[in-house]
């Protein structure tokens, strides 16, 4: 019993001296003594970083496409459960390669035909978490601005320098410093989240919420594409890189369903929450335009703007920290030769230089946002596609080695993968626009030729191209992926 004991405490003690060690993994296969914990593990880093009271923010959004709160809520828990569910899915290649998600691309596009998805999801993960610390940053300078401080320079530089400094540290030091921090920030966010809500719940005004009038079908697809890009889509290119240390006995349900799961559960509440807020107030639905946490910060009294700032900062840190790792990941997948913990510095030095921009620079949040998320949105989509096609042709585990050896036998360049992310993309980018963003004014050239009314018609804002990219290229990589997975698979040992 005594020896249990110490062994016991020998562990506990261990586990914290990972956590406070910076990382050393890169974008290599994780070692079988490395692999440990169960799936019910995946729940604390994609809660964690979900539980942001900018999920409430997405209900002025989601009313703002012209539908009613309850046409909002179907499309939020359609867009919000099924993005994450393709997370759970590309999260299967994790346990069975062990590898970052864009290493396991490289089995669909080759080892260095994968260079291309992996920069394209390099500039996804640096966009989100630019925009979640510019939000942050802009949160805690609003709350520090109502309790009656400054509301210059000094104070947004402030709170950049708070946020920016809690984002990097954590992306350097990597995958158990996250993880020990995740469950930190999922216990307090998730508490003082309830409060805010009961604080602010006597502000529902019930006879508003019911009076908003129902819009039309298109208007609805066009907020269940926009929850789909503002939710798992956008974490679906770095789905694998958590579940990547688990061993590969770990039950593939569970993996899929403790993904689904911590990455749905806050936003689905936090939304319905959100739609009732902004139904009821049109003064708030827009000022959550300008600034999204601060809008939401003004409805508080004023003994709760410094608990509110702690969750408000914490929940976009815990959804930028699983970005800023990934990034570093993708950035490396792309073949720049530095160590990991390189890697992230430089994105978080990016990510600071676009904060400074948004923050001192621009004026318009909610149009180049929503702008940034369908454009990128589109080749993350196609690369969806082809990702869980590939995933659910195969039957045997990776083959570690190959998956660094261009000589091997998933390939130097697959062209055809490639040539159907290209072409999705391409039909996508016809079929979205973004009517607030003139540097994508370009979009939307398909709508007038497929008939569906025009940059002006009614299908103009469904974004439709989001959507048919993944469907376009699950099918094609179906239809033309069989084959060379079959080889593939046939001359693993």
């Amino acid at each position: 019993m005594v020896t249990n004991a110490r062994h016991a405490a020998d562990a506990q003690h261990n586990a914290h001296d990972r956590g406070l060690r910076l990382e050393s993994n890169g974008i290599n296969v994780i070692g079988d003594t490395e692999r440990k914990g169960t799936p019910r593990h995946l729940f604390w880093p994609w809660f964690g970083a979900n539980i942001s009271v900018f999920g409430l923010s997405y209900g002025a959004f989601a009313l703002g496409f012209g539908i009613s709160v309850p046409q909002a809520l179907i499309a939020g828990v359609i867009g919000v459960v099924g993005s994450f569910l393709l997370c759970g899915f590309v999260a299967l290649a994790g346990k069975r390669g062990s590898a970052p998600t864009m290493v396991l691309s490289r089995a669909a596009f080759g080892v260095r035909g994968n260079r291309l998805p992996a920069l394209i999801s390099w500039l996804l993960t640096v966009g989100w978490e630019t925009v979640l610390t510019i939000l942050a940053t802009l949160a805690t300078a609003s709350v520090i601005e109502q309790l009656g401080g400054s509301a210059g320079v000094g104070t947004h530089l402030v709170a950049l320098l708070v946020v920016a400094t809690l984002v990097m540290v954590a992306g350097v030091m990597g995958f158990d410093f996250i993880m020990r921090l995740q469950t930190v920030i999922t216990v307090i966010t998730a508490v003082l989240t309830a409060v805010y809500i009961a604080l602010v719940a006597d502000r529902i005004d019930w006879a508003a919420v019911w009076a908003v009038p129902s819009g039309s079908v298109q208007q609805v697809v066009g907020a269940v594409v926009f929850l789909v890009t503002g939710f798992g889509l956008g974490w679906v290119n770095l789905a694998a890189d958590y579940s990547r240390y688990l061993p590969r006995s770990a039950s593939s349900r569970g993996v899929v369903g403790w993904t689904t799961f911590g990455g749905a559960l806050a936003p689905v509440v936090l939304l319905a929450f959100g739609l009732l807020l902004a139904a009821s107030s049109a003064e708030l639905s827009a000022a959550v335009a300008d600034d999204p946490i601060g809008a939401l910060a003004a409805a508080l009294p004023a003994w709760f703007l410094v608990p509110f700032a702690l969750v408000a900062v914490l929940g976009l840190v815990g959804g930028a920290v699983l970005d800023i790792y990934s990034s570093g990941l993708a950035l490396l997948a792309t073949g720049v030769r530095v160590p990991r913990w390189v890697a992230a510095l430089i994105d978080g030095v990016i990510m600071v230089l676009g904060t400074v921009y948004v923050v001192f620079v621009a004026e318009d949040f909610l149009g180049q946002f929503n702008a940034f998320l369908i454009t990128l949105g589109v080749p993350v989509a196609a690369w969806c596609g082809v990702m869980l096609a590939d995933v659910a042709m195969r039957r045997r585990d990776y083959d570690e080695a190959d998956l660094y050896r261009p000589a091997g036998r998933y390939g130097d360049v697959r062209a055809v993968p490639m040539a159907i992310v290209l072409a999705c993309t391409l039909v996508g980018w016809g079929l979205v626009t973004n009517a607030n963003a003139g540097w994508v004014s370009w979009q939307g050239y398909l709508l007038g030729p497929l008939g569906l009314g025009g940059r002006d018609g009614a299908w103009a804002g469904a974004n439709l191209g989001v959507l048919l990219a993944i469907v376009l290229a699950f099918a094609a990589t179906l239809a033309t992926g069989r084959e060379a997975v079959r080889e593939q698979e046939a001359r693993i040992r």
